[in-house]
Order: C-alpha cells, then sequence, then structure tokens
C-alpha cells in the first residue's frame, strides 16, 4: 500500500464541485525562497546507488517570477546523503555549519532558499518535458539577500515568509 499524506487529499463523491484548475508554473534556473508544505514519511526500496532506508517526502513551494510552483523533494535518511540532509535544515534554520542536529519533522511551513534547475524527461507518451528540481540548499549566511520576485524585489531573511 502507498503512502500519503491525508490531510492534504481527500476522496471526491460523484457529484462534489470542483474548482482547482491545475496550474503548473517551471520557473527558470536560479535561486529561490521555499515553504515546506508537506513530509511524508516513506521508505526507500534500494537502488543500485543507495541501499534501502527511509526518506522523507517533502513538497515545497516555490515562489518565482511566474507564480508558485509545487516541486516535490525526496530526503535519503542513510549517512551517503548526510551532508544534504544537514544542508536542508541549516537552510530552514534548524541547524547551524559543525553542530548536531537531531532531526525532527514538524517542519511544515519553515521556510528557506534552495537553488532551483531544469531538467527535461521523456513522458510516457515519447513527449519531452521540462520540470524543476532543488540542485541544493542554501545556507542562509550565503544566500542571496535579494530575491527577485515578480515585479518587485523581497528581503529575504531565513524564517520570514
Amino acid at each position: 500500500m502507498s503512502e500519503y499524506n491525508a490531510s492534504a487529499s481527500r476522496e471526491f463523491a460523484w457529484d462534489d464541485e470542483i474548482t482547482q484548475d491545475s496550474t503548473f508554473v517551471l520557473l527558470p534556473e536560479g535561486d529561490y525562497p521555499f515553504t515546506v508544505s508537506t513530509v511524508t514519511r516513506a521508505r526507500h526500496p534500494g537502488s543500485a546507488k543507495l541501499p534501502p532506508c527511509n526518506k522523507a517526502e517533502l513538497v515545497l513551494l516555490v515562489e518565482g517570477p511566474g507564480g508558485e510552483a509545487t516541486i516535490k523533494h525526496n530526503l535519503f535518511l542513510h549517512s551517503k546523503c548526510e551532508g544534504l540532509l544537514c544542508a536542508f535544515f541549516t537552510a530552514i534554520g534548524l541547524r547551524r555549519h559543525g553542530q548536531p542536529l537531531r532531526m525532527r519533522w514538524d517542519i511544515q511551513g519553515r521556510t528557506g532558499m534552495c537553488h532551483v534547475g531544469v531538467r527535461e524527461y521523456t513522458g510516457k507518451d515519447g513527449e519531452t518535458r521540462k520540470a524543476n528540481e532543488i540542485l541544493r540548499f542554501l545556507d542562509p549566511e550565503d544566500a542571496p539577500k535579494q530575491t527577485q520576485l515578480g515585479a518587485g524585489t523581497q528581503q529575504w531573511q531565513p524564517g520570514s515568509f
């Protein structure tokens, strides 16, 4: 059985009213503020690069000039990925460089900065498509203090969103 976040989804009745349009936003590569929308605990079954381990499936809301993009990102709870875990917790302000941290996952609503890239993939229909991906999480001390959002410039401070 697959895991899902029950608070983020629900089943519709046959005669329910629906209103939410699909709004796909593709951000150009760059540094953007993000907010953690959901965290789901899951299990990685193993691959050629990483043995079976726990993983956190994140849904991040990333604010860019064309609107808000939703980007899914996995954090693997394995020693091979410890640096990536440290970078994430540093980005959301729960850890400082060189300091130990006991991971906690009640992080919905936490904010930080990340570097977003654009990857190409081939869909099931054979068409080439593009999607955003998180390339790295930025340390609040190293992150750009000014980020272009829409027509204006917003001053960014860790946890300010």
